[in-house]
């Protein structure tokens, strides 16, 4: 399959389902493989081989979260490339990004030690679990490169609407990493090591499918054009794009989880709850990503064509779809999340807990769905300055509300805080959005 063709038909609902869709399908098929993982390992009748494929899994999935940043990155520069006739700088792209993902990759196997000796001291287990947890990681370290690259791939493939190709990508990975789980698990008894090389494995295959459905980048001379890839100015200002949404993304990083650790302080049935109940944000987000990403990519190439109109469709539209989305999401979570919490935990003092909470879950999806879609909207355009600058005016707004309202009310305040900072976050860029069109106009 060759690059799409320039873009510029026109902003249907058809066109936005058909990017939205598969993005969605995808996100589902995440959480099954952690299921399969953990289940292969069950059967081998002992707690220590789980508690250490997830340990494992944990430590590996916040390294690479890191690097998130060359996916959204690479979408709003690919998506403006496209929609600016630049089929060059659009082929030069995903050289840059598999150079970064590579080297990247690279890095992380050569510090493997001290990332593994920090990762223990903060999240320690037993003297068996670490064991075993080290042998996981010394295996799957080695397809980091593979791992990080495909970061830019998938954002390569989305800014071109083949988001159909993303998900075969991912279905790909998941049914290979499952087929030889069984296999090296349960048909040759691996145990933990059978699960990580299941992974390596699946990971390097997904590489190798990757860059297969990018081939059409390779059909030309441009992928050798020296020149073009190492640009300098082209290299700064994706250096500086994705500086901003690294940035970004720690001080959202940090807000979640401050969320956690201060809720930790009262009590393990809170903690409980608050972890139980965070699963219900994680599935909003599943579900509000498709049309984020379609944001992404139809704001990009409209930015690209210096397009002011065809931008603000692109953002109108997908954004509509995004609140018809949280609302289904919200009605779900008030409908039946009891249900759902009674099937994610068996603890009556915990189901308790979270139904005391839940009302804050129905209404996250509701004043969170503008910051979720406006990143979407920056991030294609490419206005990662102000998404650093409103994180962190957002993350200040969290912290005092949080500094008020928890010692007064405790938990309830915390949620609060945590919705205040869901509603900064989508104000702060609203702001922002009328500099983001006269940049498209001039």
């Amino acid at each position: 399959m060759s690059m799409s063709s320039a873009p510029g038909g026109a902003l249907t609902n058809r066109r936005i389902l058909h990017i939205a869709l598969p993005i969605v399908l995808s996100n589902i098929t995440v959480p099954i493989l952690g299921v399969v993982d953990t289940a292969v390992v069950g059967q081998m009748g002992a707690a220590a081989p789980i508690g250490a494929v997830g340990l494992g899994a944990i430590i590996l999935s916040a390294v690479y979260w890191i690097f998130g940043f060359l996916r959204m990155g690479t979408v709003g520069l690919t998506s403006q490339a496209l929609g600016a006739g630049e089929r060059g700088e659009v082929t030069a792209l995903l050289l840059r990004v598999l150079l970064i993902g590579l080297s990247a990759g690279l890095v992380m196997i050569l510090l493997q030690v001290p990332i593994f000796w920090a990762a223990f001291r903060l999240a320690p287990g037993s003297v068996e679990v670490e064991g075993l947890t080290a042998t996981y990681l010394q295996v799957r370290i080695w397809s980091a490169p593979a791992a990080i690259a495909l970061f830019g791939i998938n954002g390569w493939l989305i800014a071109q609407e083949r988001t159909r190709s993303v998900l075969a990508l991912q279905l790909w990975m998941n049914g290979i990493n499952v087929a030889l789980d069984l296999l090296f698990v349960l048909g040759l008894g691996w145990g933990v090591g059978g699960v990580a090389l299941a992974t390596f494995l699946a990971e390097w295959s997904g590489l190798v499918f990757g860059l297969w459905l990018c081939r059409g980048a390779f059909s030309g001379a441009g992928w050798r054009q020296r020149a073009a890839i190492f640009d300098r100015d082209r290299l700064a200002h994706m250096l500086v794009v994705n500086t901003d949404i690294l940035i970004r993304s720690l001080l959202l990083e940090a807000m979640l989880v401050s969320f956690l650790f201060v809720g930790a302080g009262f009590g393990d049935v809170t903690l409980a709850a608050n972890q139980v109940l965070m699963q219900f944000l994680t599935f909003s987000a599943f579900a509000l990503d498709g049309f984020a990403y379609t944001a992404e990519t139809l704001v990009g190439q409209a930015m690209g064509a210096r397009a002011r109109a065809r931008l603000r469709e692109a953002a109108l539209r997908s954004s509509a779809w995004g609140v018809l989305v949280v609302v289904l999401v919200a009605a779900v979570f008030g409908l039946f999340g009891g249900a759902i919490i009674d099937l994610m935990t068996t603890a009556p003092e915990v189901r308790e807990r979270a139904r005391e909470f839940l009302p804050y879950l129905v209404a996250a999806p509701v004043v969170g769905v503008g910051a979720f879609m406006l990143d979407g909207i920056f991030i294609g355009a490419t206005a990662t300055r102000d998404m650093r600058n409103m994180m962190a005016v957002s993350f200040a707004i969290y912290a005092a509300t949080a500094a008020a309202l928890v010692p007064l009310l405790d938990n309830h305040g915390l949620w609060l805080s945590l919705l205040v900072g869901f509603v900064a976050r989508g104000v702060t860029l609203g702001l922002r959005y009328p500099a983001l069109e006269a940049r498209a106009a001039a």
